[in-house]
């Protein structure tokens, strides 16, 4: 049988530390859930900015953030929304927001920085969440991300039994790529910007081409693509609460990343080696 494994990136293979800013009050919201936070509103939406941090850290702070946007011609991707919305509608409201400046997704940045450097492998993600209702950016964010202890050696387990491993989150691809390389994940299987209906989607079409899929996620923005896929594994290595509808939806709840090995093993029986092949 052929077996595709699809991970999600953040809580998943990744241990991560967020922290949102809160752009009105002034008020730091350090190890903020962004999905969740996302979801409290359909007129919210999480956007992803393609923007080095050095290039925000050397901008004034009081700037406003769309006028850097602006100049730099930083793209974005929508990693997160419950509307259904166009890139126009989205870049009308990012382009154009006077309430976001520079100094507030400073202080994401310098406190992200301050509490991951340490690592060996650090991945930043800065973005914002809009709120449509209101055309103006309401949250500044920022995310630093490290490999869970075992995450490699779970991707090379899986690929000496055969197992197509994948990635599909909705962070930067370029900083996906990134920690792709380190855990052994083929740049050509890294789907990132990701947003959930893309997850689902994704997952759809792979079970086109594989006998199993299963689906590896932490968050609610991956509860449509683990309702689509033959395993759902929920992972609670990342500390924090789950929605019940997502623990409805999981077949497995782990708390190791590595446990997926025994996972697929267990539900799919021999592998074809074949199936690493097919995509």
């Amino acid at each position: 049988m052929s077996v595709a494994v699809v991970f999600d990136s953040a809580g998943t293979l990744l241990a991560t530390y967020r922290v949102v800013k809160d752009v009105r009050s002034g008020t730091l919201l350090p190890g903020a859930e962004t999905t969740l936070l996302t979801f409290q509103s359909p007129e919210r939406v999480l956007v992803v900015l393609h923007v080095h941090s050095r290039d925000v850290i050397e901008a004034p702070p009081g700037m406003f953030l769309s006028d850097l946007l602006v100049s730099r011609e930083v793209g974005f991707g929508i990693s997160c929304t419950r509307k259904i919305l166009t890139a126009d509608d989205i870049a009308e409201v990012l382009y154009h927001d006077r309430t976001a400046r520079i100094g507030d997704l400073q202080d994401c940045i310098r406190d992200v920085w301050a509490r991951c450097r340490s690592e060996p492998i650090l991945a930043m993600n800065s973005g914002v969440i809009l709120n449509m209702a209101g055309r103006s950016v309401e949250f500044t964010l920022t995310t630093g991300g490290w490999p869970f202890p075992g995450a490699k050696e779970t991707i090379n387990a899986l690929h000496r039994m055969g197992v197509a491993t994948y990635v599909a989150s909705g962070d930067r691809t370029a900083k996906l790529e990134r920690i792709a390389d380190y855990i052994g994940i083929p740049r050509d299987r890294v789907y990132g910007v990701a947003t959930p209906t893309l997850k689902a989607r994704i997952i759809a079409d792979l079970k086109e081409a594989y006998g199993t899929v299963v689906m590896v996620g932490d968050g609610i923005n991956d509860l449509a693509a683990m309702k689509a896929a033959d395993i759902a594994v929920l992972t609670e290595q990342q500390e924090g609460e789950r929605p019940k509808e997502l623990i409805e939806a999981a077949d497995h709840v782990i708390r190791n990343v590595c446990e997926v090995v025994t996972i697929v093993k267990e539900r799919t029986g021999p592998v074809s080696q074949s199936g690493s092949d097919k995509r």
